[in-house]
């Protein structure tokens, strides 16, 4: 359980090589060591790297659990390991991938991939952890959702379709455990300057991996359920709603 200062004692996460998540952890364990588990691919070629940047920002111990995104089957066993040390404080569902946009829509094969990883799989692992943050009775899922799934546009419209499901997922997971002592904060960023977004067209109001962590803990500390990082979003994405899709379609987003 976090103490007075939002020290946790116990963090998971998932999707353990993403830099948005890694900033995240950090951030906490900023208020005082704790114990990390990531959960990541085992032949993912930045482990080490990420065990050496939450050890140098306070982990008192690292764990690491072989995590497949799209194996779902093995997903149970994965949270039972997570959870085998005691309660989890902050579980972060920090997983994904963006590919290119205009080939998603035209394969297949590709697109079913980027859905199963973009969507399926957060869900797999969101049932999950509703269950254990239910009977332990407090703590936050994190999950990190976009902008872009808030109002699918035709630029990235695969990719924000896959987050509009998380993001509908994680916000009624926080209204079925609302009254369990456990919360879900979904963290929506628009673009933010990581590895992942390093080939993408520059976009306004791009954030860095730190200011996502810094606005997720407060928001966490805070007992929020929605936030968007960048505060002109929230304004930008409403005006969205608004504009008929005829409109819509002809703006250069």
């Amino acid at each position: 359980m976090l103490n007075a200062v939002g020290q946790a004692q116990n963090i998971l996460l998932l999707g353990g090589t993403s830099e948005i998540g890694l900033a995240i952890v950090n951030e906490f364990l900023s208020r005082g060591p704790a114990r990390v588990t990531l959960a990541t691919r085992a032949d993912s070629p930045r482990i080490d790297a990420a065990v050496a940047e939450v050890k140098a920002a306070g982990a008192s111990e690292v764990k690491i659990l072989d995590f497949d995104a799209t194996d779902f089957d093995s997903h149970p066993a994965v949270i039972d390991e997570a959870f085998a040390h005691g309660d989890v404080d902050i579980a972060i569902v920090a997983f994904g991938t963006l590919g290119d946009q205009e080939e998603l829509w035209q394969d297949q094969a590709k697109a079913v991939a980027s859905a199963q990883i973009n969507f399926t799989g957060p869900l797999s692992v969101g049932v999950l952890l509703g269950q254990r943050f239910k009977a332990q009775g407090h703590g936050t899922i994190v999950a990190l959702s976009s902008v872009a799934g808030v109002r699918v546009r035709r630029s990235n419209f695969v990719y924000g379709a896959a987050k509009a499901g998380l993001d509908g997922f994680y916000t009624q997971l926080g209204e079925a455990l609302h009254d369990s002592g456990a919360k879900v904060l979904v963290v929506r960023p628009g673009q933010v300057r990581t590895k992942m977004s390093a080939s993408a067209k520059p976009a306004p109001l791009t954030v860095n991996r730190e200011d996502v962590a810094a606005a997720t803990f407060k928001a966490v500390i805070e007992g929020k359920d929605i936030i968007f990082v960048h505060p002109a979003f929230q304004l930008v994405t409403t005006a969205f709603n608004f504009i008929p899709r005829q409109i819509f379609r002809r703006l250069p987003i």
